[in-house]
């Protein structure tokens, strides 16, 4: 995956059309909510972060901040995208879960032009050849095997983490369960857990 409106675009955190309810709140994307655990300690910078449309733009408002990120944000950042993506699964099981299970057993990677943690990159010498952790792409295919087995739907349940601080707008984070979208009467959304 590269762009998000291509064929497995949606499997990035940039993609747009998957929208999560944690503790009641509504975040456009994964990549919000994964910027914003990134700060528990600093709520204001968290509603800033979760108040954006734009993928890009969550990321963006969290950036000057970093420098205040959580102490221990290198050894959760990998649980907290885990957990992240199985938010998005769980309350996009059909759609996002469609389109998981539709890479069959395939590699997924994240290409990216400077990120090889969670990506790969093209090498200088060879465009066919990506090097790089691809930390997201390996925690799709875990997500995959995963989906593959959940005949009885218990993944549409995620639990907290169990690290210090996990926290959204001041508030201990809680289990997460789906939430399907009504229209009322007067054409306006309104959402239910």
């Amino acid at each position: 995956m590269f762009k998000t409106r291509e064929l497995f675009g949606g499997l990035s955190n940039m993609a747009a059309g998957f929208q999560l309810r944690v503790n009641g709140v509504g975040i456009q994307t994964s990549e919000a909510l994964y910027q914003a655990c990134r700060f528990p300690h600093m709520p204001d910078v968290q509603r800033e972060i979760i108040e954006q449309h734009s993928p890009m733009t969550a990321k963006m408002k969290g950036k000057p901040h970093r420098p205040n990120s959580r102490a221990d944000w290198d050894e959760v950042r990998t649980k907290i995208m885990r957990w992240c993506l199985l938010v998005k699964l769980a309350q996009n099981y059909d759609e996002f879960g469609r389109l998981l299970l539709s890479t069959k057993n395939k590699s997924i990677v994240e290409q990216s032009r400077k990120d090889d943690y969670w990506g790969a990159k093209v090498t200088e010498t060879d465009v066919d050849t990506l090097v790089g952790q691809n930390v997201l792409g390996r925690l799709l295919m875990e997500l995959r095997e995963l989906l593959k087995c959940d005949a009885d739907g218990a993944l549409k349940t995620v639990y907290p983490l169990t690290i210090p601080q996990f926290m959204l707008l001041g508030e201990p984070i809680g289990t997460v369960t789906p939430y399907r979208s009504v229209r009322e009467p007067n054409g306006d959304q309104a959402s239910f857990l």
